[in-house]
């Protein structure tokens, strides 16, 4: 794996800057209140990180996973639920990037990287979460037109995005192999907003159920062949898996970072806790986690970029990986603040509840492992 390029250095700084400056003082407040951070989305669309993953052709700076995993891990380090704005749009921009034909990329990617544009995926449904081939949502000929009917819900962005990458059945007696992928945009007839979720951590973020009853969309709105959607969707994920990877390992590495200086001023017993062996070692566990996580999800991005195989086993490795350091980290981390860890006068617990999310949504780590099995059993033959 080579070494950082200049420009992703210079990415690297910008966004940890942006992070410390602007994120971090407004993390505890959307944390309270759930408030979305329109505020920093302009300052996110300013610094171009909305075009960092996005070709150049289409407005964006040339870069790809490697670029976002950069930004989406810095801005974590300062809150994992406003680093969502960019991250989550990434998430709805990839279907459009790998299934799109070139007239959608024209039509949907410059507003996009220019960040006058947020997306989101559509995926999950109550009864299909990681199990695809539960969805109900169908999507049914019509003249020139294609017409939407079902429910998804856990949808990062739902509420915020102007375009929504869908996932839907149009064929049902084939299963998985019958789905296609489709843009859905805001306003739509027939597209609304259900519940809003109240959730433990990422409360910054918006999660809302997306609604379609008889919503008509053009023909033109069809990403790839009818038929291909579930394979758009898995090929969305292995490049999306890293950016949930950067999320957790930034969670991880701001926890970490304010665990240190945190035992460096508290006193026990005539000196500070930093000065004895037990937290030495648990600090010295916890840091050697999160680099191990960090060289495995630059290693995957790298993999994903070169265009190398392999990706769908070291992007399921990089989201198990970062995600359990992240919870183990958080975890200790509370621990090392002690009684005050559990307190909200002090920003540690958030890092824990913000943690979680990160080991279920985009495939849980059990379905990871299954992943990770499949292709090493794939590979021995």
């Amino acid at each position: 794996m080579p070494e950082f390029t200049e420009y992703q250095q210079e990415l690297r700084k910008l966004a940890r800057r942006i992070a410390e400056e602007k994120v971090r003082p407004r993390a505890a407040e959307c944390d309270r209140t759930g408030e979305f951070p329109w505020d920093l989305v302009k300052v996110f669309a300013q610094a171009g990180f909305y075009g960092c993953y996005i070709d150049q052709k289409y407005g964006g700076t040339g870069g790809g996973v490697t670029e976002l995993a950069l930004v989406t891990e810095e801005l974590s380090r300062a809150c994992g639920g406003i680093s969502l704005a960019v991250a989550a749009t990434a998430l709805g921009a990839f279907p459009i990037i790998l299934a799109g034909n070139e007239e959608q990329k024209q039509r949907w990617l410059p507003a996009i990287a220019k960040g006058d544009t947020l997306t989101a995926f559509c995926l999950t449904e109550p009864e299909a979460g990681s199990d695809a081939s539960a969805m109900k949502t169908v999507a049914k000929v019509d003249g020139d037109f294609y017409v939407l009917n079902g429910l998804k819900h856990f949808i990062t962005n739902a509420g915020v995005a102007k375009i929504y990458t869908v996932i839907a059945s149009t064929d049902p007696t084939k299963g998985v192999m019958g789905t296609s992928a489709f843009v859905v945009e805001e306003g739509t007839p027939g597209f609304s907003l259900g519940k809003e979720e109240d959730k433990l951590g990422i409360r910054a973020s918006q999660t809302r159920e997306v609604i379609f009853q008889d919503c008509r969309i053009p023909k033109a709105n069809l990403l790839g062949s009818p038929g291909r959607g579930f394979i758009a969707a898995m090929q969305t994920l292995d490049r999306s898996r890293p950016g949930v990877a950067a999320q957790a390992l930034g969670i991880a590495q701001g926890a970490l970072d304010l665990a240190v200086d945190y035992v460096k001023q508290r006193k026990q017993f005539g000196k500070t806790i930093a000065e004895f062996q037990g937290i030495q070692w648990m600090l010295a566990d916890l840091a050697t986690e999160v680099e191990s996580a960090r060289a495995l999800l630059y290693k995957s991005a790298y993999m994903i970029d070169s265009g190398l195989p392999g990706i769908s086993k070291i992007s399921a490795m990089a989201k198990l990986k970062c995600s359990d350091v992240a919870m183990r980290v958080t975890t200790d981390a509370v621990q090392l603040f002690g009684g005050y860890g559990y307190m909200k006068d002090y920003p540690i617990e958030k890092y824990m509840r913000d943690a979680k999310i990160t080991q279920i949504y985009e495939g849980t780590n059990q379905i990871q492992r299954l992943v990770i099995a499949r292709e090493v059993l794939k590979e021995s033959r």
